[in-house]
């Protein structure tokens, strides 16, 4: 778990940690025929929002039918260490023998980090979703033209904002995915996530 040390006047010292999460997800993956569910656990970073973090959750929900595809089910999908650890990624999948599959990262990641994942892995995907995620993908879209195995969507900021209302430290989610549609929703809410495809 992550943890930094803050220095306090009179010598006190005070550790951040992550801020842990549960959530049941039900997948019905209708255009994969994936079904299944998944308990999860997800530590939000100190300095990541609820924003971020349900899009995390958004990212694994539409790459959870890899399990299937890539793996014939024996593999494992979890949250990496994402901004607690530059070098893991936000999701990611790997098969039996521990070769990574897929790395999915959120957000805006720089270049060298997604080339460097792209060595490493046989699929990755960027889910950008921040107000500017054309910006940026506009500086880097060119520079990213040799990772051949790369993907890039763009999640609807209005979309990724409603998110936050779903955060809860115990969530109890289903996740229906037809014709490339999310539809995310609990006791109280649902939400429709139709992402861009930009790569």
């Amino acid at each position: 778990m992550w943890a930094k040390r803050l220095n306090w006047p009179g010598g006190f010292d005070m550790a951040l940690k992550s801020t842990i999460y549960k959530a049941t997800v039900q997948m019905a993956d209708i255009d994969h025929s994936y079904y299944a569910d998944h308990a999860l656990t997800l530590a939000r970073h100190p300095s990541e929002t609820d924003e971020r973090m349900m899009v995390r959750l958004v990212a694994l929900a539409l790459n959870a039918h890899r399990l299937q595809s890539a793996c014939g089910g024996d593999g494992t999908l979890a949250f990496g260490a994402g901004l607690s650890d530059p070098d893991e990624p936000d999701v990611w999948l790997r098969d039996f023998t521990g070769d990574i599959k897929c790395w999915i990262e959120v957000g805006q990641p720089e270049e060298k980090p997604i080339l460097k994942a792209c060595n490493k892995a046989e699929a990755v995907v960027v889910y950008a979703f921040s107000h500017a995620a054309e910006v940026w993908w506009k500086g880097l879209e060119h520079k990213l033209a040799r990772a051949k195995n790369l993907t890039v969507w763009r999640v609807p900021s209005e979309a990724a904002q409603q998110l936050t209302g779903m955060a809860e430290r115990s969530m109890q989610l289903q996740a229906t995915i037809q014709e490339g549609v999310l539809t995310l929703s609990n006791a109280h809410h649902s939400l429709t996530i139709e992402c861009q495809s930009w790569r």
